[in-house]
């Protein structure tokens, strides 16, 4: 059944003002990232020969070997 405008309105009742939280129950988010995580989107070109982030961390370690240091 689709909601109405005054179904929507009843709704806005049942919120308080304030709410308490527990921050002793909560827990981490395990979405985030962590230190060091970075995320980095690929063209769709690019990632159709990737599987997964595993095979892309691999291809670009063994760049990372060939070129040269900066100092």
């Amino acid at each position: 059944m689709k909601k109405t405008r005054s179904d929507k309105g009843d709704e806005l009742d049942d919120l308080l003002p304030e709410y308490e939280f527990d921050y002793k129950k909560a827990k981490p988010n395990r979405f985030a990232l962590t230190g060091q995580q970075r995320v980095v989107i690929l063209e769709p070109d690019v990632a159709e020969y990737f599987r997964d982030s595993e095979a892309v961390n691999r291809v670009l370690r063994a760049l990372i070997e060939v070129m040269p240091r900066e100092v």
